[in-house]
Formats: structure tokens, sequence, C-alpha cells
């Protein structure tokens, strides 16, 4: 433990044994002016959480909440890359940890409650075996339950791995590696509230049991946090912004299906949907403001009850669901909204594809790079270099709105590693396919489960492009409504769906298994046959789905694109890579000469890339010819180099030579060497003989068995 001052504060702590490791929650110690502040302690991995809200609502119809996520590059012993040495905006992984705590934390606040509230977690050790990630939820649970914020806590969270075929707690980052299962789970002491998982092909049955073995096992991380419950502070007093009474609500409510709501609902098209909404918002309203003593219209009511016709949508749908099997659009629940696919799309590109669900749209495109393409990576994590990119775009126009484009948002990152997670499981090994790939998910047009397509569409557009991938991966976002003892699961939900639903549920994979999983419920505790009959419901669709896509490319293409790079991957003898850098990197500039880029790795694997598949190969016979070794039997076409009293060397390949001793030079005995050979003269020899210091003894293989070998 580091020494203290005398006047250091005692702080309060808490452990306990975690997958055999020790979980440290401790408070008042740092921090201490923030309105909650924990730290999380787990082997060598520290995370600090603050909570603070401010004093004054502002004017928001939404939970102005904001949960970032800071990495300190010291929490790793290193000094950041970027040009300032200083830690700049945060990168994809702190990102995604910032929405892996955000997800969870966020159903939890009072509805209505509208003071801004900021959290902050920051990495202060990584000792690269513990993910700081899984720590977010915990100390964000604990800083918020310990502070003046209204919160509904606690929460925990854990991670779970498939080795050897168990479940493992808290895989450590070496441990990941071999995992056939990343799953992450966040939870109450009730429920699960969020689940984000990459898989290897898992079955669905498994992925049950893995939620369960989580759920479980973070009974112990929420009993640590209710120990801190008496050093809570008083909760912040607020109040709730101004609406309808329950009874103005119902009334609300029958008026507007007394108006024909559910007929406006069920319009097919997203945009007519809309328009026929808002249209019929303003008229109901009309009609619903009460009149005055002066008999004029109660104006003042009017925000109200427009804010209140969103929950009178919300109740409509769902009735429509539970009571007549009847969505948004007309479907029933388990049906799909027509699909229509095309690959090849675009001239240029290495890989295309065109992917469209109902009113949901994707161009997937695949561009094939070098080993030089490869993201450079400067977190707090193992690997340095990336040479798999999948970037989801959505600009403004998929949902017929205009927004300032801003740079990339969160949920463009989160969405875009869901398709990652998705894909990244059925690509060939970098030895088979040594390509740097990057996936690209522009959404042309959205209306729900934008991500799932893009898994669609960038799997068409990697067998488009002629990536060898093991199978084919659709994707499938499913939704759930729930009232007392009844549920419905939706397959393929619209995004008013995903806004009114009780459950967002994403799943991919191939035909055998799962590969990426999300999910955020937004009610009380899933049992096991509700999940189990959303995920086999999500394998039903992700079936036909992959069905529809092997109509149009069943498998990978045989051959890449013309504009796309050649590689030719060879494997030389670690010393032997000094010859094919040649002095000063002589031979290295003589290959590039040809119209290549050559990368050499220190195991001895180089990689030739050229756009001309000729010059690679060119380049790889120069290589071949630099790296060559002699083996006895092989016969050779030499060169003599040097005439000698005793015999002639001759030059097998460049940088190896053997002798030709004057007595395997000709029949009978040779008197001068001269008379047979002279330097420059191509012959055929063999190798007979390579001694423990390498040196070769050659033959004439037209005079072997005609004339006694040498004897040494």
């Amino acid at each position: 433990m580091p020494e203290a001052s005398p006047n250091t504060p005692s702080p309060f702590r808490v452990s306990g044994q975690v997958a055999g490791r020790e979980l440290v929650i401790e408070t008042g110690k740092y921090a201490k002016q923030a309105s909650g502040s924990a730290l999380v302690r787990y082997g060598g991995t520290v995370v600090l959480a603050t909570a603070q809200a401010s004093d004054e609502p502002i004017e928001a119809d939404f939970l102005p909440l904001t949960v970032e996520f800071e990495e300190r590059l010291y929490a790793v012993g290193k000094i950041p890359g970027s040009f300032l040495r200083r830690e700049g905006r945060p990168g994809e992984k702190a990102i995604l940890s910032a929405r892996m705590t955000d997800r969870p934390i966020r159903p939890l606040f009072p509805k209505g409650f509208r003071h801004e509230v900021q959290v902050i977690l920051t990495v202060l050790s990584a000792d690269q075996e513990n993910p700081p990630d899984i720590l977010g939820p915990i100390a964000a649970s604990a800083a918020l339950m310990l502070s003046d914020i209204p919160w509904q806590g606690p929460i925990a969270s854990v991670r779970v791995g498939l080795l050897e075929g168990q479940f493992v707690l808290n895989p450590t980052l070496q441990e990941l590696e071999r995992s056939g299962l990343d799953l992450v789970v966040a939870g109450s002491r009730e429920a699960i509230l969020m689940v984000e998982a990459g898989a290897q092909e898992v079955d669905e049955e498994t992925l049950v049991q893995a939620l369960e073995f989580a759920h479980k096992e973070m009974q112990v991380i929420l009993d640590l946090q209710e120990r801190l419950l008496p050093l809570a502070k008083p909760k912040l007093a607020w109040t709730p912004p101004p609406s309808l009474s329950e009874e103005e609500k119902e009334a609300f409510y029958r008026l507007a299906v007394e108006r024909g709501l559910s007929a406006v609902l069920q319009t097919a098209s997203k945009a007519e949907r809309s328009k026929g909404l808002e249209a019929f918002m303003k008229a109901l309203v009309e009609e619903a403001l009460p009149l005055k003593e002066d008999g004029t219209k109660d104006e003042e009511k009017r925000p109200l009850l427009e804010a209140a016709f969103d929950e009178v949508v919300r109740k409509e749908l769902r009735r429509l669901v539970l009571e007549e099997g009847r969505r948004a659009d007309g479907r029933g629940p388990r049906d799909i909204r027509p699909i229509w696919l095309e690959v090849d799309v675009l001239p240029r590109a290495h890989g295309s594809a065109v992917f469209t669900r109902g009113e949901t749209q994707v161009l997937g495109t695949v561009t094939l790079g070098t080993g030089r393409d490869e993201q450079i990576i400067d977190d707090l994590g193992i690997d340095e270099t990336d040479p798999f990119l999948v970037h989801y775009n959505f600009p403004p126009f998929s949902t017929g709105e205009v927004k300032r484009l801003r740079g990339v948002s969160r949920r463009e990152v989160g969405h875009g590693h869901l398709a990652k997670r998705a894909l990244k499981a059925v690509l060939p090994p970098e030895e088979e396919f040594p390509y740097t790939i990057r996936v690209v998910g522009d959404v042309l047009e959205s209306n729900g489960s934008s991500s799932m397509a893009t898994v669609c569409a960038g799997c068409l557009a990697l067998m488009d492009a002629g990536v060898p991938i093991r199978k084919p991966v659709a994707g499938v976002a499913m939704g759930l409504v729930w009232e007392g003892d009844r549920h419905v699961v939706l397959t393929d939900i619209l995004g008013l769906e995903d806004a009114l639903g009780d459950m967002d549920f994403k799943v991919a994979g191939t035909r055998d298994g799962v590969t990426a999983l999300q999910m955020d419920n937004k009610v009380g505790g899933l049992p096991r046959e509700v999940l189990k009959e959303a995920l086999l419901q999500a394998r039903e669709a992700r079936l036909y789905i992959l069905d529809r896509m092997a109509e149009v490319l069943p498998a990978p293409r045989p051959d890449l694109k013309p504009f796309a790079p050649r590689i030719i991957q060879l494997k030389v003898p670690v010393e032997k890579v000094g010859l094919v850098i040649g002095p000063g990197g002589k031979n290295v500039r003589a290959l590039e000469e040809l119209g290549v880029e050559v990368d050499i790795e220190s195991d001895g694997t180089i990689r030739i890339y050229s756009a001309d598949l000729e010059a690679a190969l060119k380049a790889k016979r120069r290589i071949e010819e630099l790296t060559m070794e002699a083996k006895v039997g092989e016969v050779y076409e030499g060169t003599v180099t040097k005439i000698t009293p005793f015999g002639a060397f001759v030059s097998l390949f460049p940088g190896t030579e053997g002798l030709l001793h004057i007595s395997q030079i000709a029949p009978g005995r040779v008197g001068r060497v001269e008379d047979h050979l002279k330097v420059g003269d191509v012959i055929k020899v063999k190798v007979h003989r390579i001694d423990e210091r390498g040196k070769i003894d050659l033959i004439r293989p037209e005079l072997e068995g005609k004339i006694p070998p040498r004897r040494r």
C-alpha cells in the first residue's frame, strides 16, 4: 500500500472476491467535491468514477445524461503518440466503454428528471490483464448511489468467456484471445439491463446459459455496493415537469382511439405515417383543449396535450400488438419487411453491395489494403494495430432530416463496432488472406435496424470483393412488448417500435450460430423462456435473410476485382532476412523498382503488394533466389565463378556456391580444370553432400555412377 501522510483522509472500503481476484470499492478519499465518487480496483486496474448533477433543471424533453470514459495513457506507462503528446478526444475503445456504462444506468433515472447529469470515468491504472471497461458500470453505479442524484440503482457488470466448453467469469485479456465468447452483461438485482457480445458461432441455448451465469455471478458485486448505502447523501429534491393527470391522459387516449388513431398508425410508409400522425395530433389536441370560464380555449394545456401524445401512440401501438397481433406497418409479429439486394454496384470499389429491407437501406463497400494500411491504436489495450476496420455512417438525409455534419457520433461508433464483431468471426486467417480490410456501411435510408442491415450489406460486399469468408453472416433487430402476463416478440422492428417497445435485441450470425449480440432491456427481469424465444425467433429470421442473400451471391467470388491490390506472401528463414534487405536496403529498393511494395517482418514473413500481378510474381522469384537454400540431391543450373587447381567453384544461386572437385569434372583423370571449364560457364550440377560447416560438394549429374564420388 502507498504511504500516507498523517492528514490523509480515511476512506470507506468494501471488498470481495470476484473470479478469484479481489474487487475493491472505496470512497471518501478522492474527488470529494463531486456529488458522488468511487474508486474501483480489480487486480492492477483502477477506475475512478464521479457523478455530478446541475443545481437546476434545464429545458429539455429528455434526460440530459453524459457519460465520459477518460483513458489516461500513464495508466499503462505510455506517453501519447500524438503530435502534442497528450490525450486527445476519446478513441473508439473509450467511446464503446462509455456506451457500455451509459446504456444500463440511463433507464434507472426517474422519469421526468431534467437536471443535467455528468458521469466521468477515469482509468488511472490498467494492468493489461483485467480490462477497465467492465469496471465502468460498477464505479458509476457506486458514485451515483453515494451522490444526491435520484437514481434507482445499484447495478453491476461482468464479462463471460467460453474456454474449452466452460464459462469463465471475467477472463483476462490474454484469455479473451482464445475465448469463443466475449459477453458483457450489466444488470440490477432483478434484471439484466444490457448485453454486448461477440461470439464464434455460439448456439442460442449456450447464450441463454451464459446470461444466467452472468446475472448470478454479479450478485456479489451488488452486495458490496449495498454496504455503501449508509454513506449515501440525501437525494436532491426535484420537481417533475408539469403533465396531465392520469384521468386526463386516459380521456385523451379514448378520444384518440375514437378518432381513428389505429388506422393512422398502420400506414406502411414511414413518411406518410409521420405526416399523418402530425396532422392527427394537431386536430386531436385542438379538439381536446378544454374551455375556460370565458369560453376561450385553455392554451396552457396545449403543450401538455402535445407532450402526452407520444404516450397515447405508445399505448395504442402496444394494444394493437398484444390484442390484435398487428404492427405499425400492418405486419404480423414474425413478419420481415420486403428485401431486395444487389452486388457489384460500384465500378472502382473492391467490393460493393446494397441491402434494402423495407425502408432501411445500406450501401456496403469493401476496400482492400496492405499491411501499411492497418489502423494504429494508441490506447490502454495490448494490440497496437488492427487490420480489420468497419465504419458505419448515418447521414441526416437517411431519415429525411437536415442536420450539420459534425463528425462521427457515439451511436455510429457503437453500431459500427457491433457490425465488426458480427463479421470478424468469419474472416479468413491472416496467413491465408493477408490484407487490411475496410468495410463501410453508408445508411441511405433508415427506419429501424440499420446496424443489422450493415452486417448484411457488409457481408455481401466482402463476398463481392473475393474475401474468402468462412460463412455468410446476417443480422436482425428484435423487439418486445410486455404487459402483465402477456408478451409478444417482434421480428425486424421499425424505428417507432424500437422507441416505444420494451427491449431492443440485435442478433447477428451464420446458419450455425450467433457471432454478435446486443440487448437493451427497458423493463424488469426477462424470464429465461422469453430470452430463448427472442433468440430462436431471431434465428428463424436470420436463416430467411441468409437464403435471400444466397440468391444474389451464394459464395465469395473466386478472384479479386481488377483494381484490388495483389498480395503475395512467403516466408524465409530468419537468418536470410538480411539478404532480402541487402546492404543499406539496396535489395528492397531494387524490388520496389518493379512497381511493388515489400513488407518484411522479423519472423521472416514477407508480403509483396502490387496492383500488377506479374510484377508481384517477379519480385517473389527474386526473393526466392536471394533466400534459396541448397538441398542434397537437388540439381541446379550453376555458373562457374572461380577456377582452382583442385576444382571449380560453382554459384548455384545468389549467395550460395559449391565446389565441383577436379575428380568430378570428367571421366578419367583430369590434369587441368581449365581444359574442361572456364569462368562464366553455365553447367548442371547436383548437390552431393553438405557438411556441418555448410560446405557444399557438387557432382555432375550426367556422370553420376560413372565415376566414384570424391572421398574426404
